[in-house]
């Protein structure tokens, strides 16, 4: 059997951006005999074919074409995310001051944001550059520490003890990369491409670059029986494996529906954009599988009156130390499966016909599902799960496993949950 919790915590070492993320989804699926396609191309899909195409680097969208048209017997979903929060390098990065090269870098989402002074970061993104007369894009990553954001001594800052720390985002949280007179930014992306990947650029040459900081720290199992996952980026590169896993182990060719798992990016900051949730990949997707395998002109707003989306993000776990956070009620633990998501006001999209019919592939596989609801006094997170229900129109439930710590550089989710996650969305995949 598959060790899925050491299997994600490799994936997550290979993935310090959403664009390794999707490379790395890219190899498996490619390796399961998936063959890539583009939005540009006129596509010819038939029965049992198996593809994926990525948009923008940073979202994917994978898929097996069902033995019945989708307006007979629908799509089933999985939707994940690839982004997490973190720092993003500014487009004229490079100053000195006092002696010292710094790089100037604003928060991507909710960053937990003491949680990245005094650690080992590095860099890694994706790089355009002029290859002759035409531009072209290449993914890159320092993979050694380059850059802290040290923390300021106690002895000058007394007041940390009763006032607690205040950070500004533009002031106290720019990272250090070397004295005056090293190596600049372009300089270090130049060396990196050149050794990684033999790839000569000049520095006139590069003409625009999305890089984001990263805790050089590898992924591991701590706890007395190694049954937590210590990692950066659990929320949400867990669901992103989970997802993925879960369609490469369903049987091909079984099922008459078409099983499709949608990777998106920028779910942090809003999904707003071509390769966000709220921009048209899905929707694209299906309708252009279903012109593929139906002629008729209803076919698609049948196939979507005829699907069901698993939102698949991370959940929050009751915390020994903040169990007052929580609704009694509404507690998950990690370690003991699925968590279903609820709240009043659709910040998830669940709906008790939807968990419902997660409870029942749980049952299906011996899994009990835990639920969350958020205390009625806190402000509820989302996920694509809403965004991805209206834009497509298909009943969703929103699900995750349970994690503490999200948001943090530093995450801890339950080693003994992966698999779990895997055989329900699995039994989902395979549910038509």
């Amino acid at each position: 059997m598959t060790n899925h919790a050491d299997e994600l915590l490799r994936f997550i070492d290979a993935s310090p951006t959403p664009y390794h993320a999707v490379a790395s989804v890219a190899r498996r699926l490619r390796a399961a005999g998936f063959v890539e396609i583009s939005e540009t191309e006129i596509w010819t899909i038939e029965p049992g074919a198996r593809c994926f195409l990525i948009r923008d680097h940073g979202s994917l969208v994978a898929f097996e074409a069902g033995s019945q048209s989708p307006a007979r017997a629908g799509f089933r979903v999985i939707g994940a995310h690839t982004d997490s929060p973190n720092f993003r390098v500014k487009p004229v990065p490079g100053f000195t001051t006092q002696g010292v090269t710094q790089i100037g870098v604003a928060p991507y989402g909710g960053v937990l944001l003491h949680s990245w002074l005094d650690r080992d970061l590095s860099l890694a993104g994706r790089v355009t550059y002029r290859d002759g007369a035409r531009l072209a894009t290449h993914l890159v990553d320092c993979k050694r520490p380059l850059l802290r954001i040290p923390n300021l001594a106690i002895h000058l800052n007394r007041e940390i003890s009763e006032a607690g720390l205040k950070l500004n985002p533009q002031q106290h949280l720019v990272p250090v990369s070397g004295l005056e007179g090293g190596a600049e930014l372009a300089q270090i992306l130049i060396e990196t491409l050149r050794s990684a990947d033999a790839l000569t650029l000049t520095r006139e040459a590069i003409l625009g670059f999305d890089l984001m900081l990263y805790d050089c720290q590898p992924s591991t199992r701590i706890g007395v029986q190694n049954e937590f996952l210590s990692a950066s980026r659990l929320d949400n590169l867990d669901s992103s494996y989970t997802s993925i896993a879960a369609l490469l182990a369903s049987a091909p060719q079984s099922s008459a529906a078409t099983r499709v798992v949608v990777l998106y990016d920028h779910e942090e900051v809003g999904s707003r954009s071509i390769s966000g949730a709220g921009g048209t990949l899905l929707v694209d997707t299906l309708q252009r599988i279903t012109q593929c395998l139906d002629e008729d002109r209803q076919a698609f707003a049948r196939a979507i009156a005829n699907s069901l989306l698993v939102s698949a993000d991370m959940a929050h776990a009751v915390h020994p130390n903040y169990a007052d956070r929580h609704d009694a009620n509404h507690g998950p633990r990690i370690g003991k499966g699925p968590v279903i998501k609820v709240h009043a006001e659709l910040s998830y999209a669940t709906q008790s016909p939807t968990a419902a019919l997660f409870a029942a592939l749980c049952a299906e596989v011996s899994v009990k599902p835990q639920y969350f609801a958020i205390r009625n006094d806190l402000r509820c997170g989302s996920t694509i799960g809403p965004i991805a229900a209206a834009r497509t129109g298909i009943a969703t439930v929103d699900v995750g496993n349970p994690m503490w710590a999200m948001h943090s550089c530093r995450e801890i989710a339950g080693a003994a949950d992966v698999e779990p996650m895997v055989r329900v969305l699995t039994a989902f995949l395979q549910s038509a």
